[in-house]
C-alpha cells in the first residue's frame, strides 16, 4: 500500500512515482483500481519483478559511484533471471541512483581567501594555428578575481615556468600558494596518498619563494575559480560551431585576443564581489604579494632541448642553432630575447650559463658558428690515403711521393694497383727507398704509372747532376696539371693506353 499511502499525502503521480521508485502510469492504474474498488488487485501490484533483485542493483550503483546506464542493469538482471521490462529497471535504477547521490552528496562552504594567498591555475585546449593545436594557459587570482590567459604552442616545462613568471610580472607580486592540478610538472606520483614533488617545480618554487600546491585528484571543485576562468577563456577565444568566432592566422592574433579577453573581464563587476577586479588588486591585494625576483628562473627562460649525440645543432621554431660540441647529448634551454636574438642557456651544477647567443634565422638556413665544431675531417677533396693493412703501411711508409703516386693511381682508375704498390717496395729494398720515393713522385706528376715507367723515371734521376738541376714537385697544392690526368685514358683499354704512352716517349726522343 505504499503507492496508495504516498499518493494521498501527495496528490501527484509524478511524485509519487519518483517516491517510490515506479512509472506515473503505475501510480495512476493503482489509483484508478482503488477508486472502482478494485483494491486487492492494486496491492498485489505494489511489489515490482525487480524486487528480488534489488540488493543486487544497489549494489551496481554503489561499485559504479552512481554512473552505472540502465541498459547493462537491465541485461545483468536478464542474465540473472529477471522477467521485467526495460521500462521498470530503469525506473527503479533511477530511483536508487536518486538515493546514492543525495547519501554522497558533498557539501560545500563558502571560501573566503586571503589577499595575496592563493593563485590557481589550469590549462584549456586553444585555437588551431595553421593545423597545429595550441595551449591557453589560464590563471586565477582568488581574493580579487583577477583573471589571466596566455597562449602557449605547448605544456612543457618551459613554457609553464615562463606562463607563471609572467603572470607573477603582470600581477606585480608573488602569492603564498600556487594551486594547480597533479600533472608530472609538478607531481611525479602519490605515496600513500601523498603527491609527490618534481624537483623542477620544487626548484621554481624556492626560486619565487611560493609554494606549488596540487589539489586532490580528479577533484576540480577544489580549483573551481580557475576552472571558470578556463571555460569563459574558451567560450570567448575559441573558434567552434556554436559561437561562430573567426578562425586565426597566426600566434600574434591569439595573443592579442588573450590581451582583449583579459580587458574585459578585469575591468567589469564581478558577479560575486560586485566589484572590479583590476581595482581590487590595484587597492588592496597587491600589497599582500611579495616581490617578483629580477631575473626568472633557470626553466623560465625558454624551451627545452636536447643536443643531438651526433651533432651539436638544436631547433627552435622550425629552426636550427649551433651549441658548443660538448654539449651534445644533454640538455639546454632556448628563448627569444625580444625580436632579433635567440639565446641558448645550459644548467650545470653552478647553475645556468649563456652559451650561445645567435641572430635569428628563417627555417632551412641553420645559423651555424664555427668556433662550436671541432676541427673539420678531410672531405672528399682532401681525402689522405690511411693505411688498412701491413702491405698499405709498407708502401705509405716509402715517403710522399708514395702517397701522390697512390692518389692520382687511385684517382686515374689504374689497374692493378696494389701489384705495383708490392713491387715499388721490393723495388725500395733494392735501390733504397729515397730514389723509389723521388721515382713515385715524378710518375704521379707525370701520370706514369706502369712499372716500366718508375724504373725508368728512378734511372734518369739516378743520372749525375740530375737532381741538383731538377726540383721534384711532391706538393699537390703546386701540381698545375692535378686533377685532368685522370681522363686522358678514358675509354680505351691498358693495352691502348701503354702504347700511346710508347709512342709520345719515341716522339719526345725524336724531338731530343
Amino acid at each position: 500500500m505504499e503507492i496508495l499511502a504516498t499518493y494521498d499525502l501527495t496528490k501527484s503521480y509524478r511524485a509519487t512515482a519518483d517516491i517510490c521508485g515506479v512509472s506515473h502510469n503505475t501510480v495512476r492504474s493503482f489509483i484508478k483500481a482503488r477508486d472502482e474498488g478494485r483494491i486487492n488487485e492494486a496491492t498485489r501490484r505494489t511489489s515490482t519483478k525487480a524486487e528480488p533483485f534489488m540488493e543486487q542493483i544497489e549494489a551496481w550503483v554503489k561499485a559504479s559511484k552512481g554512473k552505472i546506464r540502465g541498459d547493462i542493469v537491465h541485461e545483468r538482471l536478464v542474465a540473472l533471471g529477471y522477467t521485467g521490462s526495460g521500462r521498470t529497471t530503469r525506473t527503479v535504477l533511477a530511483k536508487l541512483k536518486a538515493d546514492y547521490r543525495a547519501a554522497e552528496a558533498r557539501p560545500h562552504r563558502p571560501w573566503t581567501p586571503e589577499p595575496g594567498r592563493w593563485l590557481q591555475y589550469d590549462f584549456g585546449d586553444g585555437p588551431v594555428i595553421d593545423g597545429a593545436k595550441t595551449v591557453l594557459f589560464c590563471a586565477w587570482l582568488a581574493f580579487s578575481r583577477f583573471r589571466i590567459v596566455f597562449v602557449m604552442r605547448d605544456r612543457t616545462g618551459p613554457n609553464v615556468f615562463s606562463a607563471l613568471d609572467r603572470a607573477f610580472r603582470m600581477i606585480g607580486g608573488i602569492p603564498t600558494y600556487v594551486l594547480t592540478d597533479n600533472e608530472k610538472l609538478v607531481t611525479i606520483e602519490h605515496v600513500a596518498g601523498l603527491p609527490v614533488s618534481n624537483p623542477q617545480a620544487v626548484a621554481f618554487s624556492q626560486h619565487y619563494s611560493t609554494v606549488i600546491h596540487t589539489c586532490q585528484p580528479a577533484d576540480p571543485a577544489t580549483k573551481g575559480g580557475v576552472e571558470k576562468t578556463v571555460h569563459l577563456a574558451k567560450a570567448d577565444m575559441v573558434p567552434t560551431d556554436a559561437n561562430l568566432l573567426p578562425t586565426y592566422d597566426t600566434f600574434a592574433q591569439v595573443e592579442a585576443a588573450c590581451t582583449a579577453f583579459m580587458e574585459k573581464v578585469n575591468n567589469r563587476v564581478h558577479s560575486v564581489t560586485l566589484e572590479i577586479p583590476s581595482q581590487i588588486l590595484d587597492n588592496t591585494e597587491r600589497a599582500a604579494l611579495h616581490r617578483v625576483p629580477e631575473e626568472p628562473f633557470a626553466l623560465a627562460l625558454g624551451h627545452g632541448r636536447v643536443v643531438p649525440p651526433n651533432t651539436p645543432m638544436v631547433s627552435f621554431e622550425k629552426s636550427r642553432y649551433s651549441v658548443p660540441y660538448q654539449l651534445m647529448g644533454q640538455s639546454v634551454w632556448v628563448r627569444q630575447s625580444g625580436n632579433d636574438e635567440i639565446v641558448i642557456v645550459h644548467v650545470a651544477a653552478s647553475g645556468p650559463t649563456e652559451v650561445a647567443r645567435h641572430p635569428r634565422t628563417r627555417p632551412g638556413v641553420p645559423s651555424v658558428i664555427d668556433a662550436h665544431f671541432p676541427p673539420r675531417p678531410a672531405g672528399s677533396l682532401e681525402r689522405e690515403p690511411k693505411a688498412k693493412n701491413d702491405a698499405d703501411l709498407a708502401f705509405l711508409e716509402i715517403g710522399e711521393g708514395a702517397k701522390l703516386w697512390l692518389k692520382e693511381a687511385t684517382a686515374a682508375g689504374v689497374g692493378k694497383i696494389r701489384m705495383k704498390m708490392a713491387a715499388a717496395v721490393e723495388l725500395a729494398k733494392l735501390l733504397g727507398v729515397t730514389s723509389v720515393d723521388h721515382g713515385l713522385g715524378g710518375a704521379a706528376v707525370h701520370h706514369r704509372f706502369t712499372h716500366e715507367d718508375l724504373l725508368s723515371i728512378i734511372e734518369t734521376n739516378r743520372a749525375p747532376g740530375y737532381l741538383s738541376e731538377t726540383r721534384m714537385v711532391l706538393d699537390p697544392n703546386q701540381i698545375l696539371a692535378q686533377g685532368t690526368g685522370a681522363w686522358a685514358g678514358f675509354g680505351t683499354t691498358d693495352e691502348q693506353a701503354s702504347d700511346e704512352d710508347t709512342m709520345e716517349m719515341q716522339e719526345d726522343s725524336d724531338a731530343n
